[in-house]
């Protein structure tokens, strides 16, 4: 992997932790069901960089509304709060590894997913 190219990933926050994880940051809006704080061995959680609470709940996690919810989960990014949130990650995947930690299911289909692209774009 080229050096300038954040070392970024995604993961299950319900996973262990891994050794190679880096900063372990949580980019879910909700807490995630029944993960104690321990477990979880959060570095940060993110809650700004989230989706809206209204995106999140027309999306549902369902794959057809994917390519949609991304168009729509990065207009949201482009807000003054998500922005400042977003150059945060950054930040962090500038000084260390990083792994975005979601509750979903299918972690490729989520905010993370999209988020991860962003952070390794130029």
């Amino acid at each position: 992997m080229n050096s300038s190219v954040p070392r970024v990933r995604v993961r299950r926050v319900y996973e262990d932790p891994l050794p190679d994880d880096g900063l372990r940051v949580l980019v879910d809006r909700l807490w995630p069901r029944g993960l104690t704080k321990e477990r979880a061995a959060l570095d940060e959680w993110c809650k700004a960089v989230a989706p809206s609470a209204a995106l999140r709940t027309w999306y549902g996690h369902d794959p057809e509304r994917f390519e949609e919810f991304s168009c729509r989960y990065s207009a949201e990014l482009r807000t003054p709060d998500r922005v400042q949130a977003l150059t945060h990650l950054r930040f962090l995947a500038t000084t260390s590894p990083l792994t975005l930690l979601t509750a979903t299911k299918q972690p490729d289909l989520s905010e993370a997913a999209i988020l991860l692209r962003l952070l390794r774009s130029p």
